[in-house]
This record gives C-alpha cells, sequence and structure tokens, in this order.
C-alpha cells in the first residue's frame, strides 16, 4: 500500500496538533467576530424599532455587506488591516450584523401592542417596558437571529486562512490545491460539526424561559470572551524571522515538508494565500515567502529566490495535457498547441507575469503582444467544427497561457472555444478534467509527479535530478492511468521558491537556503 493511500482517521491522527490549534483558532475567530457582532447589532436593532425612519437604510446597508462576496470582503481590508486576525474578524462581524440586527428588529416590532401599553398604564418607564416586556417577548427570534449568524461565521472562518488568520480552511484549501481528499475532509468535517454544534447548543438555550436565560446572559459574555481568548493560544517558536507559505506549500514534500526533513529549517510561520502573499512581503510583514520562480511580482516588489541548494525543488516545466479523446475529435489540435512550444524562457515569463501582475494589464493584451512578437498571431477564422474546452488554475500566468492557446486555436483552426479559467487548485481543475468537464489545461511536470500521481519519495528523489527524466515519467504514468497526453513543454520551469526581500537577503548575507538555516540557528 502506497503511504499517500492512508485513511482520513489515520490523517487526522498524524495531524492532531494542528488540528487541534486550527479548531481552536475557528472557534476563536467565530466567537470574537459573534461577540463584537451582538455588541453592535442587538442595540442597533433596539434604536431603529425607536426610529422607525432609519430602519430602511440600517437594514438595506447590513443586506448590502451580507451579498459582497467573502474573498472579495476579505481582500478590501488588507490594505487597511493588513494580515491575521484584524481584517478577519472585521468580515466576520459585519457578515453577522444582518441577522441579528433583523431579527431584533422583528422580534421587538412583533410585540403586541396591547401588551406594550397594559405596561405603561402600570406606570412602568421605557426601559423597564424595553427590559422587562420587549426583550423577553423578542429573545426567541433575537436568539435566532443569533443562531443564523454563528452557522454563518463557522462557515465564513474557513476563509481566514487566506489572509493568515488561520482556521480550518488552511486544511481545506491545503487540500483542494495539493488534490488530497483527506487533508480536505479533515478541515471540512470538525468545520461543519462545529456549526452543528453551537446550532444545537443555542437551540438549547432557545427554548429555556426568560428567567433562566437571564442568567446565561450574565454568564454569555465570560464564556464569549474565554472562547475568543482560543484564537490566542501562542504557537511555540523562537525565531526572529516569519515566514508566510500558502496552504499548498504547506503539504507539500517540495515545499514546508522537504524544507523541515531536508534542511531542518525551524522557522516562524503563518499560512497565507499566495494572492496575499507578495504585497505583505513587500509591506514588511513577512520576511520569507513562498514563491514562484517566473513571479512577475519577483521583479516588482523587488525579492530575491533564495537558491534551493538541497535540491528539494523538482523541475516544473509547464505543458498542456490534453485528453486523449480531445486530440481524437479535434486532428489539428496538437500541432496548434505545439506552437507555442520551446517559446517562453523563464524571464520572458516572468516579463509577461510583471505586466498583468504588476501593471494591471489584461491577460488578452498581454497574450496577443507575444504571439504577434513571435509572429504566431493569425486573426480568428470564425470556426464552427467544434468547441475545445480550454481550462486554467486561478493565477495570472495561466489566464496569459490559456487566452494565447485560445488565440492560436481561432486563427490556426476552424475550431471554436469555450474557457474555464480560474478553476482554483490543482485537485479542482484535474477533476474537470478527468470528469469530462474540459479538453485541456497548462500543468507543471512536478505538480504531476507530486499532487497528482503522488509518487513515491524515492522515484521523486530519482527523477528531480533532471527535467527530462521528469517530464518523460509523468508523460507515461498520465497516458497509462488517465488517457490523457503531455505535449511538449512551453519552455519555461516555474518551480517553488523560497524568496526574500532583496534589501534584507543583503543585510543577513543570506543567499541560500542553507544560509537562512544558519542564520536562524545562530539566534
Amino acid at each position: 500500500m502506497n503511504e499517500h493511500q492512508q485513511t482520513l482517521w489515520e490523517f487526522m491522527q498524524q495531524q492532531a496538533d494542528k488540528l487541534g490549534v486550527q479548531t481552536m483558532q475557528h472557534i476563536g475567530l467565530t466567537f470574537i467576530s459573534l461577540f463584537i457582532a451582538v455588541l453592535i447589532g442587538l442595540p442597533l436593532g433596539i434604536y431603529i424599532t425607536r426610529k422607525k425612519q432609519l430602519s430602511g437604510i440600517v437594514l438595506g446597508v447590513a443586506g448590502i455587506l451580507q451579498t459582497i462576496p467573502s474573498i472579495a470582503l476579505l481582500g478590501f481590508m488588507i490594505p487597511v488591516l493588513g494580515i491575521g486576525a484584524k481584517p478577519a474578524i472585521v468580515a466576520l462581524l459585519l457578515y453577522a450584523l444582518l441577522p441579528i440586527i433583523r431579527n431584533t428588529y422583528t422580534g421587538i416590532t412583533g410585540v403586541d401592542a396591547t401588551v406594550k401599553e397594559a405596561a405603561v398604564a402600570m406606570g412602568m418607564s421605557k426601559w423597564q417596558v424595553l427590559f422587562k416586556v420587549e426583550l423577553p417577548l423578542a429573545m426567541p427570534v433575537i436568539l435566532a437571529g443569533i443562531r443564523t449568524a454563528t452557522v454563518i461565521n463557522v462557515g465564513v472562518a474557513t476563509l481566514a486562512s487566506y489572509i493568515a488568520a488561520g482556521g480550518l480552511g488552511e486544511f481545506i484549501f491545503g487540500g483542494i490545491s495539493l488534490n488530497n481528499t483527506n487533508m480536505i475532509l479533515a478541515g471540512a468535517i470538525p468545520a461543519a460539526i462545529l456549526a452543528i454544534l453551537f446550532d444545537f447548543l443555542l437551540s438549547r438555550l432557545q427554548k429555556l424561559n426568560f428567567k433562566k436565560i437571564k442568567g446565561a446572559v450574565k454568564v454569555a459574555p465570560v464564556l464569549l470572551l474565554l472562547l475568543s481568548g482560543l484564537y490566542f493560544i501562542p504557537s511555540a517558536y523562537g525565531s526572529r524571522l516569519t515566514a508566510g507559505f500558502t496552504p499548498e506549500f504547506m503539504g507539500r514534500q517540495d515545499g514546508n515538508l522537504g524544507l523541515i526533513s531536508k534542511y531542518g529549517l525551524k522557522i516562524h510561520t503563518i499560512v497565507i494565500n499566495d494572492a496575499v502573499m507578495y504585497k505583505a512581503a513587500q509591506e514588511k510583514e513577512l520576511d520569507v515567502i513562498s514563491g514562484y520562480s517566473t513571479d512577475g511580482r519577483l521583479k516588482a516588489y523587488d525579492l530575491v529566490v533564495l537558491d534551493d541548494d538541497k535540491k528539494i525543488f523538482p523541475p516544473y516545466y509547464a505543458a498542456p495535457i490534453v485528453r486523449e479523446d480531445a486530440l481524437r475529435k479535434f486532428p489539428e489540435l496538437e500541432k496548434t498547441l505545439n506552437l507555442l512550444a520551446g517559446t517562453i524562457t523563464d524571464s520572458v515569463m516572468t516579463e509577461l507575469n510583471y505586466r498583468t501582475d504588476y501593471l494591471h494589464q489584461t491577460p488578452e493584451r498581454v497574450a496577443k503582444d507575444f504571439l504577434v512578437s513571435k509572429k504566431l498571431y493569425k486573426p480568428e477564422r470564425g470556426g464552427n467544427e467544434g468547441i475545445v474546452r480550454i481550462g486554467s488554475k486561478i493565477f495570472g500566468e495561466q489566464y496569459i497561457l490559456a487566452s494565447m492557446y485560445t488565440m492560436l486555436i481561432k486563427g490556426y483552426t476552424n475550431y471554436n472555444v469555450a474557457t474555464k479559467t480560474g478553476l482554483g487548485g490543482t485537485k479542482i481543475v484535474f477533476d474537470a478534467m478527468t470528469n469530462d468537464q474540459i479538453d485541456f489545461y497548462p500543468e507543471y511536470t512536478g505538480t504531476g509527479l507530486l499532487a497528482i500521481l503522488q509518487a513515491w519519495p524515492k522515484t521523486v528523489t530519482r527523477l528531480q535530478v533532471s527535467k527530462d527524466s521528469t517530464y518523460n515519467y509523468v508523460q507515461q504514468e498520465f497516458a497509462k492511468r488517465y488517457q490523457i497526453k503531455w505535449l511538449k513543454p512551453i519552455g519555461f520551469n516555474n518551480a517553488y521558491a523560497l524568496m526574500m526581500r532583496q534589501k534584507q537577503a543583503n543585510e543577513l548575507h543570506i543567499k541560500t537556503i542553507s544560509d537562512l538555516k544558519r542564520f536562524l540557528d545562530s539566534k
């Protein structure tokens, strides 16, 4: 049995410490944001029952916040609040506001007017009416709103890992990138259990009468603060530098696992999405990052690649991979896609990425300029002999390549094109391919070897010395296992790399990963 074919239970036992910390972080994030949302939402809900003319505006704004996609909201927070817990908590509390405000408003306005009149007739003040009549009667509705907000927050908190705020999303997104179902489930199952558990506990609270709830309400802030405090469980590290690694890099043998086993590297690490990582390095919030050797942001942010002197990163030569049935269906496809073979070097790809990542030019424009410069561009023929479906992963380089292939197919053949770009991590795009949702996409030999074929470590060590042996191995195995053909390599090698700010690396005399280890060990 291959070592990667472990059961979910074995994986969760192996990762128990990490899973424990992430679960605590997840609970902490959920409850800090919920606590603040209740502190804001409850008084605001009460206030708009008194000022009804404002209710439309307040509920409207809370409703709009709810419709902003979670990742976009987290992205908006970074320039203002940086990375880590703060932007995640603010985003989560904004999501939790609507159900709390709306249910408080609905609950109190739903109290029978005659009951309130009777209370006033008995000589109660406004405050007494609120606390002794309206809130007790509205409490089941208000608690239903808090229940809804809790379940929303448990779900959205998985996205906090994108901006280095921790939580169970680290496993979920790492698993999607690494084509590792156990990893996805190790994050998704605890998150689902948390949502069900919190909802159940709040449903029990809802069933109590208000006198009993009053006691619970007094204890609730203390309990919430204790649960919130779970987020700040300190992680044990004694490193002066901080590294930011993507969820994918954390779980790969040619990533953090290799840095630990081959280099013995011990560095304080936070998990972060690659869209945010480079900016965080530039802003000096991170000292070391796991980047890609052809990324345009290397140039844009004045970063330097540390030499991988123990060779843990295998070759990552890019090439289109195509379903064999698509090659039979579209006889001119292979020849057309191979027009790009050998035309893009590492430095050219870095420049093209720089234009999309930093100069914000569209991938279509960058692709067309390149094809024109290589005299490969032809106007569209307006083909009607079937539709080729192109896929891509969710980063700039893949969008550029997908645009180039689209233009080549439309210019050189009578086929039309449907693009399905931005398909998340390796697992999503490769599953789309094997389930006949796309015909081809650009892949990398290292990813094919490690993430898809999940080759034995001995095989990896044997193959990674040469780009040709890696390419030949993945070409044979893909044909045998998946009926998928690797076409000719495009030319560039987009390997993983450790990077630092050029200025800092020079000051600390760090040129290689071994230098980095020596520096960390000396402190």
